[in-house]
């Protein structure tokens, strides 16, 4: 995953944030943070950025 892939999730999720549960909301600031650093995520924490995107991301729907 690159940076800008990464940066994108994080912006996309601070909408949702408010949705989250209190644990996943706390590990996201971290990432919030992580971000604003310019830091790169490990292997780990961007499988768990990814876990979070799709599980509050609404689906888009697409047309029948």
């Amino acid at each position: 995953m690159t940076h800008a892939e990464q940066h994108a999730m994080v912006v996309e999720l601070l909408y949702y944030q408010r949705k989250m549960s209190r644990y996943d909301q706390e590990e996201f600031e971290m990432y919030v943070k992580r971000d604003k650093d310019d830091e790169d995520l490990d292997s780990m924490s961007q499988r768990r950025l990814v876990q979070l995107h799709e599980k509050y991301m609404p689906q888009k729907r697409g047309r029948a």
